[in-house]
């Protein structure tokens, strides 16, 4: 591997090389973005560490590696895909990489008309044939519905694409060879179920479809009467661990536990299957960011099973402060919580990193940076990162992944469904301390008694209802998201305020862009930033904007995001993580006044050869409505060809006043009602001459298009709170005399508004 190396300059950059060694009959799929980490795949030992942490038998088989595969018709049966398959199919596939990805050495996108097909063949090794115990098939996780044949038998179907789930399949297994058959089929966004941020297009915030295995495939043997899943619940008050132990069928089997500290015990105790036992864990050694100690569990079925596990002693709760505000507190001390939003996206593996080593590097640099939470968007990740984020003391706020099932029984069905299988997958790990139902009203329903359900199901944490958007007062939190922010919701008397969402700011590191052709949609909220001293300077002045904001009230903060993600480049680093786009060693003395308020904020970086806002003359060439209302022509049905260039006959569309969109949308000042998902929009201005430096002001929510004499000039994706100063992409597009502005915004839900205008900026002021 070409080693990481941190440059010490004004920013720290991280260099990781993307040369390939060549590996028949696997290689990445050429023309990909790669990390440092995809010339370390093995094809014959992908992804080799033993999945589940929370639960270890010495005893597995891993089955990732290379699979023949196929692609065909959903209509296709077993018994007429077998040939195929047994012919090769359509090449090989490497196990645990979706189909999409480059590391997968397929990179084909799949129809929703379309199945995708695995086999492979496995030996039992001998030592387990004599133990006569089970055999359990399981899968991490495999998007989105899945079928499994073993020696031609079908021994089962699942649906979910981010819970791990096993087949036991004793009766279908053989000595010598066996083979193993899978069909997947993923509608992704034209289905209602669960899927996150995938999109069949992708475009904006949606990214790349993942269909298939994109999780570590394996055997276990396991007693007949066997060890189904730990529930440990930290009581700190009362010094103790409430642990139930499911098994496998439901007796009066005996079973033993050991609570250690190292080597040494520290609690033993022996109950019955299925029934909670209470461990005395005294003066208790509690898990914090700051020192996240873990203690290790044994568990053994008397003359039978035995798991090892760990614990963690901690405790998440609300309280009130001094002067009555709600907080959030760690281990009965209120703790600020501040993190980025980490979507866990990587360019070439999607929803895989290459290895465990890449995985883990995102939890370090956040580490690093001074940070103590990331909130987990709209993905479900493996469970080595949960056991990473355990082990170095990083707090998580778990989203569940959306679908669009607003009004769909069916798919609302299934999204409850996938809640609770994540929740019983995930709960065991210390470092998860909220779980957030509901993203931005992405397929939001029954948001209450969601939330009430939540509670219920597991107390031990805090429930945000929902991130950003639409609130029903349910829940611990309430969340605004404001870009580029900061800001704070309103202060309630129960619920604690936090900012779900805030920041991304834009910075494109050429030679690490998801797409480096011109005109690739490369964006962030707002204004992309020159250069690494801007794009410091300006997150600096955010830290110091927001934390005035936490003696009022504000409890946590998530700064979008982790890193790049395929067109946004809003990131901390870049998509292929070879650039921390931050200087580490000033940010963490930046992030460490957020928790302790005595402590004072380094000064903003200076940059020098940028003018200060008070030395540029700001002046308007094409007003917006901020200070009086704009006359344009507009059109809520789609126009025809050519409707943004200037020979376009507008006569048959509406004259309305500025700003368009909805009643309650934040800072919309409407002149004109606008209520449906999209807008296109004209106006004609004169220019007596071509200024220097042009830039477009504009306020949108959500994606918006400019168009300045038929040339396309700006796209930005998400939405603004405040009106805006955004540089255009191209340039001479202005003219002396008559000039044409078009404008095309769509909305997906929420509030929605626009609009645009064109200013001058002068920096030559004495």
């Amino acid at each position: 591997m070409i080693r990481i190396k941190l440059l010490l300059s004004q920013l720290s950059f991280i260099f990781c090389g993307t040369a390939l060694k060549a590996a028949p009959p696997w290689q990445p799929v050429e023309g990909h973005l790669l990390t440092c980490w995809a010339e370390e795949v093995n094809p014959d030992n992908p992804w080799p560490e033993y999945p589940r942490p929370k639960m270890q038998r010495p005893d597995w088989l891993n089955l990732n590696g290379l699979w023949d595969y196929a692609i065909r018709s959903q209509e296709i049966p077993y018994d007429q895909i077998m040939p195929d398959l047994s012919a090769g199919g359509d090449g090989q596939i490497l196990v645990p990489f979706c189909a999409e990805s480059a590391l997968s050495g397929v990179g084909k996108r799949i129809r929703r008309e379309g199945s995708l097909w695995y086999r492979r063949h496995f030996e039992i090794p001998t030592a387990w044939q004599a133990k006569n115990h089970d055999l359990l098939l399981h899968f991490g996780a495999v998007d989105w519905e899945c079928t499994v044949w073993v020696n031609g038998n079908t021994v089962g179907s699942h649906q979910g694409g981010y819970d791990p789930f096993y087949f036991n399949i004793s009766a279908f297994v053989q000595k010598g060879e066996n083979e193993i058959m899978i069909r997947v089929w993923d509608p992704t966004s034209d289905g209602t179920q669960p899927r996150g941020k995938q999109l069949r297009n992708p475009d904006g915030i949606w990214y790349t479809p993942v269909t298939g295995i994109w999780q570590t495939v394996w055997l276990e043997p396991v007693p007949r009467i066997h060890i189904e899943r730990l529930q440990c619940v930290p009581d700190i008050d009362t010094e103790t661990l409430k642990l139930t132990v499911h098994l496998s069928e439901a007796s009066e089997t005996e079973v033993w536990v050991r609570a250690l500290d190292g080597e040494k015990e520290v609690a033993r105790a022996k109950g019955i299957g299925g029934q909670t036992m209470v461990l005395p864990i005294p003066n208790p050694k509690l898990w914090s960011p700051e020192d996240p100690f873990l203690y290790d569990l044994e568990v053994m079925i008397k003359d039978g099973d035995k798991v090892k596990s760990y614990f963690g002693m901690r405790k998440i709760s609300m309280t009130k402060d001094g002067d009555g505000i709600p907080r959030i507190a760690l281990n009965n001390q209120i703790l600020f919580q501040y993190g980025p939003l980490d979507q866990g996206w990587w360019p070439d593996g999607l929803y895989t990193p290459a290895n465990e080593t890449a995985l883990l590097y995102d939890i370090e640099i956040t580490k690093k940076l001074g940070m103590n939470m990331i909130r987990k968007h709209v993905k479900v990740e493996m469970e080595r990162f949960y056991y990473h984020c355990d082990r170095l003391g990083m707090l998580v706020w778990q989203d569940m992944p959306n679908g669009n099932c607003e009004t769909d029984p069916e798919g609302q069905q299934q999204f409850r469904v996938e809640l609770e299988r994540m929740i019983t997958a995930f709960e065991h790990y210390p470092s998860i301390v909220m779980w957030v139902p509901f993203n931005e009203a992405w397929g939001q329903h029954d948001t209450v008694a969601t939330a009430e359900w939540v509670k219920k199901r597991d107390p031990s944490r805090l429930i945000n209802e929902a991130s950003g958007w639409k609130d029903h007062g349910a829940g611990d939190i309430k969340d605004l998201h404001i870009y580029t922010g900061p800001g704070m919701p309103d202060m309630e008397s129960y619920r604690a305020g936090v900012m779900g969402e805030f920041g991304g700011l834009g910075y494109a590191v050429k030679g690490h862009l998801w797409s480096e052709t011109k005109g690739a949609k490369n964006w962030g909220y707002g204004d992309t930033h020159p250069t690494p001293s801007h794009f410091q300077q300006h997150y600096d002045t955010l830290i110091h904007r927001m934390r005035p904001m936490i003696e009022k009230g504000l409890c946590a903060a998530v700064y979008t995001q982790t890193s790049d993600v395929e067109g946004e480049i809003n990131g901390l680093m870049t998509y292929d993580r070879a650039v921390v786009k931050l200087d580490i060693e000033h940010s963490a003395a930046l992030h460490a006044g957020l928790y302790d308020l005595t402590i004072p904020l380094p000064d903003i970086t200076e940059v020098s050869n940028k003018p200060k806002e008070e030395e540029q003359e700001v002046i308007p060439l094409l007003p917006t409505s901020e200070q009086k209302a704009q006359t344009w022509k507009y059109t809520t049905e789609k126009p025809s060809v050519g409707w943004e260039k200037p020979t376009f006959r507008d006569r048959q569309w509406k004259s309305g006043k500025g700003m368009f969109g909805s009643k309650g949308t934040p800072a919309v000042n409407i002149g004109t009602e606008w209520s449906g998902s999209d807008i296109w929009m004209r106006r004609t201005f004169e220019l007596d001459a071509i200024p220097r430096d042009v830039m477009l002001r504009l306020f949108h929510d959500e994606d918006v298009e400019v168009y300045i004499n038929g040339k396309h000039v700006k796209s930005l994706h998400g939405y603004t709170v405040q009106f805006i100063n955004v540089n255009l992409d191209e340039e001479g597009v202005l003219r002396e005399g008559r000039n044409t502005i078009a404008v095309h915004c769509q909305q997906t839900s929420g509030g929605q508004g626009i609009d645009v205008g064109l200013v001058e900026i002068r920096n030559d002021v004495p």
